[in-house]
């Protein structure tokens, strides 16, 4: 689950921390106040239905510097959100993260692809991926995602970094859930399905 601007940029989507200020970018915080009651009720019910959390090493450092020290005071409204993160196992694909500071943490190394395929196979519910856009595109392109979901942002940046680049793997979606709040914010629910087919010369 991510959330994602019109053209495409998840970066610096909740403020102007100094990540979101990487490459010069210095529109951060385009996501805040967006979306209506119905969604947010929607992003706490997809946190607390998750049985574990993958990372990439960015937006790791990021929650564990937030959602890993905030209390619920913190966050009146996103308790939810907190105390799921704070509970449940966390799992961060790096090779230079050596002493995660959030309790329930483990770093995965080695042969990711095997790691994150062994964590899916484990009975339960969800392996849930939030922000992460590097680790979401390569868990695309290696065939581990089950179900995208994007809350697409009512806004046009023009800079940032972007869920897909301009050149990468192709990859067919089929559409299992849409809809639109009352503040225009859409959530768009994929599958994975595979190729696309292109049609003959």
């Amino acid at each position: 689950m991510t959330q994602i601007t019109v053209d495409g940029v998840v970066q610096g989507n909740g403020g102007a921390s100094e990540e979101d200020r990487r490459a010069g970018f210095d529109r951060g915080g385009w996501a805040l106040g967006k979306g209506d009651d119905g969604t947010h009720a929607l992003i706490k019910q997809t946190y607390q239905r998750a049985d574990a959390f993958l990372f990439g090493r960015r937006t790791y450092e990021l929650f564990a510097g937030s959602w890993g020290s905030w209390t619920d005071a913190d966050v009146p409204g996103w308790e939810p959100v907190r105390r799921a993160l704070n509970a449940r196992p966390k799992y961060v694909a790096s090779t230079t993260l050596t002493d995660p500071g959030w309790p329930g943490t483990t770093v995965l190394r080695g042969d990711l692809a095997a790691a994150v395929a062994d964590l899916k196979a484990k009975p339960g519910g969800e392996l849930q991926v939030h922000g992460s856009g590097a680790l979401i595109r390569w868990l695309l392109a290696n065939d581990l995602v089950d179900e995208l979901t994007l809350i697409v942002i009512p806004v046009v940046l023009g800079q940032g970094a972007r869920l897909f680049p301009d050149a990468g793997p192709d990859l067919a979606l089929d559409l299992v859930d849409s809809r639109t709040d009352s503040k225009g914010v859409t959530i768009q629910v994929y599958q994975p399905a595979g190729r696309p087919q292109y049609p003959a010369a």
